[in-house]
């Protein structure tokens, strides 16, 4: 689940729970609300903790002797 669908869910829930006064045939909006909200805040913590894990730097050293130095003789050295 990504940002946008959490955000969503977190959209309609709240529209649902706080928004409307309106009863479906045994289904408790409110209820139901809270359930898409939990799902949403639930969708941007799984989303944080994927995306997080992501942008971890990853380095790697090589040995000094594989190190590769280039030496340019038509530009003057700098001051």
């Amino acid at each position: 689940m990504g940002i946008g669908t959490s955000i969503f869910l977190l959209a309609a829930g709240a529209i649902l729970t706080f928004a409307l006064d309106a009863s479906i045939g045994g289904v408790d909006l409110d209820v139901v609300g809270w359930i898409l909200m939990a799902a949403g805040v639930l969708g941007l913590v799984m989303t944080a903790l994927v995306w997080g894990r992501r942008r971890e730097v990853v380095t790697t050293t090589e040995p000094v002797e594989y190190r590769r130095v280039e030496e340019r003789r038509d530009v003057a050295p700098p001051l």
